[in-house]
């Protein structure tokens, strides 16, 4: 297949080069000069997307996908898929859709979980809006960049799904850094409270597959220094479509609200810029209740 791939950053590169190595074709773009491996480089988004039976973006929010999806859907093929995996807000995403559809386009809003490490070894979960025709064209891709891909009904439900998906990834780790603060404080010691806790009813995939303490459980980016795997700043974005979302349709989401609220002290006002998302941990080791 013939592919255009626009936003070559941490996630899109390595997903660029899965489908590269695969045996498509694959040309790129990014506003940064940076070449991926087997991909074809490109002079400008147009360029990137001409003759392309599908294009994949992966970009930053949705400001930059409209600005990106209103320069290339006039210079696509009708009938090619248009794969959006940026995490943006649904209603960006259903705009651009729309616009795709508009156009003879088969869009797809598919947000993505699993980091860069999934994207890396071909791992993803793929969340995806979208009609069934357009799942079905794409699906090939997503088995190469992804080990699974749910269709979640129409366009911007993909962006839905995520946005549940990642309020509750951002309030269990807060309430598992919390729990071992406290667990500290009380002389419990951290492999107990990880070996009662991973077995029981207070499990969650913040707890088992990526523990915040250092040396416990799976190798995590606590283990390394809190460098990111799934970076603070990103959670604050992710929670912050969330809340958005939630006021859009009149939704009651306190923890997801208190979730954002701790996120951005965290980020903008104390030292989680550029910390991994767990790094809330050392956080409440520090604190006192106030």
């Amino acid at each position: 297949m013939k592919i255009g791939f626009i936003g070559l950053g941490n996630m899109g590169l390595p997903m660029a080069e899965n489908l590269a190595k695969a045996g498509h074709e694959v040309t790129g773009y990014d506003v940064t000069d940076i070449r991926a491996l087997g991909v074809r480089k490109a002079a400008d988004v147009e360029d990137c997307v001409a003759g392309a039976e599908a294009v994949i973006t992966m970009l930053p929010n949705g400001a930059i996908l409209r600005d990106v999806a209103a320069r290339i859907i006039p210079a696509m093929d009708r009938g090619a898929v248009l794969l959006d995996c940026s995490t943006v807000d649904v209603e960006s995403a259903r705009d651009v859709a729309a616009q795709a559809e508009k156009a003879g386009l088969l869009p797809l809003d598919a947000p993505v979980s699993g980091g860069v490490g999934g994207a890396q070894a071909g791992t993803l979960t793929f969340m995806v809006g979208g009609s069934a025709a357009a799942f079905e064209k794409a699906k090939p891709l997503f088995d190469i960049m992804g080990q699974k891909a749910v269709h979640c009904g129409p366009s911007g439900n993909g962006q839905a799904a995520k946005i549940c998906n990642n309020m509750i990834l951002g309030v269990t780790m807060i309430v598992t850094c919390e729990a071992f603060a406290l667990a500290d404080k009380l002389g419990l010691d951290r492999q107990a409270m990880f070996d009662v806790v991973s077995t029981s009813s207070g499990s969650s995939w913040s707890m088992n597959t990526y523990c915040p303490a250092p040396g416990v459980g799976p190798k995590s980016p606590a283990d390394n220094g809190y460098k990111p795997g799934f970076a603070a700043d990103l959670m604050l974005k992710d929670l912050r479509l969330s809340q958005q979302a939630a006021e859009a349709v009149d939704a009651d989401t306190p923890l997801g609200l208190a979730a954002t609220q701790l996120y951005e002290a965290f980020v903008e006002a104390e030292d989680g810029k550029g910390r991994d998302f767990s790094a809330m941990l050392p956080r409440f080791e520090k604190r006192r209740r106030s």
